[in-house]
């Protein structure tokens, strides 16, 4: 007899709703739940296939250990795995002080672990220094909305309300590919004769249904913003009204914008005047309208200026705090969104609180328990934290946990040294990533299937993710680990490993903050299909849609802030004469740990490649399937060429899923953005030419 327990796909932030079948001594297999309101039963092939890693035959099912540096890791039991990391901690703080040991964290862990992770960092461990890899998705989009904002919500609207916008900005995406399911809106959106404009270097699958394409030169963003606010303000498209009563800071914004007349845009930006115009006119003319960032915009040395650049626009013309409109990011990890809310990031304590405010310090102590004083400081940012790893001064210990920061961090080969320089490394994994294979201790942990708790999507919804199955035996939750390292640390009595119970104190913890959990229950979830945040109390119906009243900004009023166009942090030249950029594939995700064992994903995105125009090919004696070296200042990689001529004649672009010589982020620019911290993956210098 067969059963079906409803829950989500362990991929990207839609987090579909699936459901898992069970038939008596059969696999789990992956079922439609048309009944959910964000995919309506829609699945990309990674959900689909999702199921086919519970049992994978290169799961992890018992801790590993390394005896001494240079030795091979053996298997091992619980105790003495947990036991070596205790005295690794303790031995790292005695020597080198509290703030020794680190933690970096992952935007694929539940709410309940998320926020597990950064207590356990403050009062079990006492340190600064834990961050995540959700820093390298949508910090800059968050910056640049609490500036603008005064708060951080990927979408400040459901998914339903994207049709209704008659036309829709896309600045830096792909869904198409990297979320197929959410194109059922857009899809809708097209046949009520709604307008799609795409900005991006590629003709992606995206853009080939777009009624305007921008085919921008990298990293000119902020000036494509400015130039299509230029022709609004010149072409009396701006909504006065709304700017008057409803914003602040517009008088500076007007005076930068005057100067980004459209010859001068399309000269930085290589989009065509016709181009820009047509774009700014249908966003002008819209009665409704929506302008949608994602990594392409955000992933840069000046990500926050270039979103503000856009949130500038949406707001001169009135296109924001109504229905069907609004200026919103498409987060891109699965808890992307709730993962940076509740303390795994270097600034905050939960609920989007700051960690250097001593108010809100005061009510996280008295919630957990602790002095004020105990709790640390604001640490180092995801990529500074992993700069200094085994540095002086630097963390000297670290526990990763769900990131495989080797494949996945920009200037990968200098982070394999910085790990390799540490007096201890942990990292907990389903399977022995790129990562773990250099950790000191591994721990095998329960897969989403195998474990409850809750995720926030990208609308900013709160689900809740049921567990289908058992673990493995000798596989344990994080929350599991997490607790029994806190008891022989002895803050034991601070911790509980179950996933309702810190659910619980999450709520109390988020309490009053921006990102107000409180009146959210695993009930509610179950009952109402998620609950949007905030939701400050039990009788609250929670917030589908924001800023409709007002903004959250200490005067209700959205904020502008000047944008002038910088150059990306490395442009080419001579001796790096092209553009390089980097996004994912429909077929994998992230690092690929776990897409690039999936044998169906596996024979529809092998390996590595690199998209190059005919006619740069051409130019360095190129052909389809050659092996390309490419190289940067950081370092070089080889992938087979793929021609096309969606691609810009200056740029390159490749995928950064697969480890081995295809590995893009050998190639990337550790810039940084100076608010967000985030590295500026999307664009560098590079040479190409036949391997």
């Amino acid at each position: 007899m067969s059963s079906a327990t409803a829950t989500h796909c362990p991929y990207c932030a839609l987090q579909c709703g699936m459901n898992l079948v069970s038939d008596a001594g059969e696999p789990l297999t992956v079922a439609a739940r048309p009944d959910f309101p964000t995919n309506k039963g829609g699945l990309c092939q990674k959900g689909w296939t999702s199921t086919d890693l519970l049992l994978h035959p290169d799961r992890l099912t018992s801790p590993y250990i390394r005896d001494r540096k240079g030795d091979e890791l053996r298997p091992c039991d619980w105790d003495e795995a947990l036991d070596r990391i205790v005295t690794e901690i303790r031995l790292a703080q005695q020597k080198y002080g509290l703030d020794s040991v680190g933690i970096f964290g992952g935007g694929g862990l539940t709410n309940e672990k998320a926020y597990m992770l950064g207590k356990f960092a403050r009062v079990a461990l006492r340190t600064s220094n834990i961050d995540y890899n959700g820093r390298f998705c949508m910090s800059s989009a968050a910056a640049a909305g609490i500036k603008a904002f005064g708060i951080d919500r990927g979408l400040p609207f459901p998914l339903e309300d994207i049709p209704g916008a008659e036309t829709i900005l896309l600045i830096g995406s792909n869904p198409a590919e990297t979320m197929p399911p959410i194109m059922q809106y857009f899809e809708e959106h097209r046949n009520r004769g709604g307008h799609l404009i795409v900005a991006d270097p590629r003709r992606t699958p995206t853009a080939q249904n777009a009624a305007v394409f921008l085919q921008l030169t990298p990293g000119t963003d902020g000036a494509l913003a400015n130039g299509l606010l230029h022709i609004a303000m010149a072409d009396g498209l701006l909504d006065h009204d709304f700017i008057e009563a409803r914003t602040t800071g517009f008088e500076a914004v007007r005076r930068v914008i005057a100067s980004y007349w459209p010859d001068r845009v399309e000269r930085i930006t290589g989009v065509p005047v016709k181009d820009l115009t047509k774009a700014a006119h249908l966003m002008g003319e819209a009665a409704t309208a929506m302008v949608l960032t994602a990594r392409g915009a955000e992933q840069q040395s000046k990500g926050v200026e270039n979103v503000q650049a856009f949130i500038n626009l949406a707001l001169a013309l009135g296109k924001a705090g109504k229905p069907h409109c609004g200026y919103g990011c498409l987060t891109g990890q699965g808890n992307g969104q709730g993962g940076r809310e509740h303390g795994q990031k270097a600034d905050q304590l939960p609920g989007y609180r700051k960690i250097d405010n001593p108010a809100h310090r005061a009510y996280i102590a008295g919630v957990w328990g602790v002095e004020e004083a105990s709790i640390p400081g604001p640490g180092r940012s995801a990529y500074e934290l992993l700069d200094t790893l085994g540095t002086p001064g630097g963390v000297r210990a670290l526990m990763v946990a769900a990131s495989n920061v080797v494949v996945s961090a920009p200037r990968s080969s200098h982070i394999e040294e910085r790990l390799d320089a540490l007096d201890f490394l942990v990292v907990s994994d389903i399977f022995l990533s790129e990562t773990a294979e250099r950790a000191d201790v591994v721990l095998p942990v329960t897969q989403w299937a195998e474990e409850e708790g809750t995720m926030t999507n990208l609308e900013g919804r709160v689900l809740l993710r049921r567990r289908a199955m058992d673990p493995p035996p000798g596989v344990r939750s994080d929350a599991q680990i997490l607790k029994a390292l806190a008891d022989r640390l002895g803050a034991g009595q601070y911790f509980t490993e179950r996933p309702r119970e810190i659910f619980e104190e999450l709520r109390r913890a988020s309490a009053g903050g921006a990102a107000d959990y409180a009146g959210i229950s695993y009930e509610r979830i179950a009952a109402q299909d998620g609950v949007f945040w905030p939701c400050p109390s039990e009788g609250h119906p929670g917030t589908p849609r924001m800023f409709l009243d007002k903004f959250a900004t200490d005067d209700g009023r959205a904020k502008f802030y000047p944008i002038a166009h910088k150059a990306a942090a490395e442009e080419p030249d001579d001796e790096y004469p092209v553009y390089l950029t980097t996004g994912r594939v429909m077929a994998q995700y992230q690092s690929g740990t776990q897409t690039r064992r999936v044998e169906k994903l596996r024979a529809n995105a092998p390996e590595a490649f690199v998209e190059i125009h005919p006619s740069l090919a051409r130019r360095f004696g190129i052909a389809d399937g050659d092996m390309v070296r490419l190289a940067t200042r950081r370092g070089a990689a080889e992938a087979k060429a793929r021609l096309t001529p969606s691609i810009r004649q200056d740029t390159v672009f490749v995928p950064f899923h697969w480890a081995g010589k295809g590995r893009a982020n050998l190639l990337t620019n550790d810039a940084l953005d100076p608010t967000s911290r985030m590295p500026e993956f999307k664009i560098c210098a590079v040479s190409i030419g036949k391997a």
